[in-house]
């Protein structure tokens, strides 16, 4: 399913590359993993071949889903669940971005920067926006063969502030 140089996904962590697959001893077992290269934050990742579905590792979007992206970053929010609690929009855009589906993140973002533009976020939901831009960020530099800035300025575009205050 994987190879080496496949660019990937890896939800909550964002895009990389399968650098090799190695052979490793687990609980008296050989098993083979994919030694993932994160493209941000020069993180390191080790996934065990059998468990790539239960993780949701994926394959990088095409570069034509790209403005299928667009399209859910150009969408404003009517009610974006202002009656509920900040913590239980914390956990149910928690698990938007754990699915690894990257229109997910993209509403992810969408919805907590407007709200950030319309009256600030709580801390959590500050850091959440955060680490949702780096996996969408580092996901488009793949597809797009971009650097980071460039990909921060495109997703910039879809609203009206700066962010560099979000990082994480």
């Amino acid at each position: 399913m994987f190879a080496v140089g496949d660019k990937v996904v890896y939800p909550m962590h964002g895009a990389g590359v399968v650098k090799t697959i190695e052979k490793r001893e687990r609980d008296g077992q050989s098993v083979d993993y994919l030694i993932l290269a994160m493209l941000l934050g020069e993180m390191k990742v080790m996934v065990p071949v059998d468990s790539v579905e239960r993780v949701g590792l994926r394959h990088v979007i095409e570069n034509d889903d790209i403005d299928a992206v667009e399209k859910v970053l150009e969408e404003r929010p009517d009610n974006y669940n202002k009656a509920i609690t900040w913590n239980r929009r914390f956990n149910m855009y928690l698990e938007k971005m754990k699915s690894g589906n990257v229109f997910e993140v993209a509403d992810v973002i969408r919805t907590l920067q407007v709200q950030e533009n319309e009256k600030k976020l709580s801390t959590g939901e500050r850091r959440l926006l955060g680490t949702a831009r780096q996996i969408l960020i580092s996901e488009v530099m793949l597809v797009k063969n971009a650097e980071q800035q460039d990909i921060e300025n495109w997703l910039n575009k879809f609203f009206s502030v700066s962010y560099t205050h979000l990082r994480a």
